[in-house]
């Protein structure tokens, strides 16, 4: 008898972006086969049964399929927008001087703590469409601009109600240790005592974060105070992730490294020996290289040593209102290409099977083959490469998530 499936896409070419396959792992001649929201079958057509039957059948026309796309840093979720800061910083300010000066994250902070959690839901909800609308089927969102229990269990919960009502996997990131509130008073050690003494249980209680995330930096937070929080979630059972050497190199990679971090984010600072201790922990490079962009850094990520220690690399869109309001990851994968010089396989691989890795969903989502979800992105174009190479274009035909 033959095989039912829920649904067959056939006539199409594969970039399935195994790790076991070189290069994008393509197969010319595919068929993804699909049952229970699950890939079944993704290889290729002359190995799938003739007789195999479906619901539902597309061919594919020859067109392109991916792994959905997977954002694995934004901070889609807060109030009001930073567009007086950016006029600021074309007028010479630095980001470390804004937020100094009290602008900077603390000045999304008052305005996320004004919103209702329907405010935050409707601001964030057209900037997760434009990340859908170019395939996005995972996505992870920080909170961070409350600072504050109340406000940041809000926008935790802001967050997954995004889920509820897309059709996407949304992934949270707890990071209370962002940045020092004003009513801190500029201490910094106090202030982390209620991270780790109220916020964080209040957080693991509820069970809104997936992960903990914080800033190590000089304008944030310092190995010590960052130390204590990775401990307090290890604690509680929530793996970490971190901002690290963004600004300057205080060893965040291999602070990262240290706790065995799902990533180290951002990295432009990042020395061979944090290389090292991230690849031999198994930590995933996070490069964003919107923030790059746009607040006109000049000190690139070491690319050249994640590759010669094989470090994982990911590429993701750091979406947020004060240094990367960037809800494109085509663009992403340009720039990370023209401004970092990754390769396209490196790119494509960044949002998709890489981005799995940084959530710690690889075996859930990323790349194309039988167990995981059934997350396609499935592209109008002639060659993978040209979802690198085109700038403001979006060749996407059909998203599916979840095998619909």
């Amino acid at each position: 008898m033959a095989e039912r499936f829920d649904r067959i896409w056939h006539n199409a070419r594969l970039a399935t972006m195994r790790a076991d396959r070189p290069d994008l792992g393509e197969i010319e001649h595919g068929v993804i086969a699909a049952r229970g929201g699950h890939i079944v079958y993704a290889g290729a057509a002359g190995d799938f049964p003739a007789d195999a039957d479906a619901i539902e059948r597309t061919n594919c026309e020859g067109r392109w399929i991916t792994p959905g796309l997977v954002d694995c840093h934004t901070h889609l979720v807060y109030g009001g927008n930073r567009a007086h800061e950016f006029e600021l910083r074309l007028k010479g300010a630095s980001y470390e001087e804004i937020a100094r000066a009290g602008g900077g994250i603390v000045a999304t902070v008052a305005a996320t703590r004004k919103a209702s959690e329907a405010d935050l839901i409707a601001s964030a909800l057209p900037r997760l469409d434009a990340l859908i609308g170019e395939g996005a089927t995972t996505v992870e969102i920080k909170s961070g601009y409350g600072l504050d229990t109340e406000t940041e269990l809000r926008q935790l919960a802001a967050a997954r109600s995004l889920g509820r009502q897309r059709r996407v996997a949304i992934r949270t990131s707890f990071l209370g240790a962002h940045a020092l509130p004003l009513e801190a008073d500029g201490n910094k050690d106090r202030y982390i005592d209620l991270v780790c003494n109220e916020m964080l249980p209040a957080v693991a209680k509820v069970g809104l974060a997936d992960a903990v995330d914080a800033f190590m930096e000089g304008i944030a937070f310092s190995t010590e105070q960052t130390t204590r929080v990775f401990e307090t979630a290890k604690g509680l059972g929530l793996p970490v992730k971190l901002h690290a050497d963004q600004l300057s190199n205080l060893g965040g990679a291999a602070l990262a490294a240290r706790f065995s971090a799902l990533s180290a984010d951002h990295l432009e600072y990042t020395d061979e020996a944090g290389a090292a201790a991230m690849a031999k922990a198994g930590t995933v490079a996070v490069l964003l290289p919107g923030a790059f962009y746009f607040i006109r850094e000049t000190q690139k990520p070491p690319v050249e040593a994640f590759r010669k220690h094989g470090v994982p690399m990911a590429l993701a869109t750091d979406c947020n209102p004060g240094s990367s309001p960037l809800t494109s990851l085509l663009l992403t994968m340009n720039m990370g290409a023209t401004l970092f010089r990754m390769n396209v396989a490196e790119c494509i691989a960044g949002i998709t099977r890489e981005g799995a890795r940084a959530l710690g969903v690889l075996d859930e989502t990323g790349t194309l083959e039988a167990g995981k979800w059934c997350d396609l992105a499935i592209w109008d174009v002639e060659r993978p490469a040209e979802l690198v190479y085109r700038i403001g274009f979006n060749p996407l035909h059909r998203r599916v998530w979840r095998g619909q």
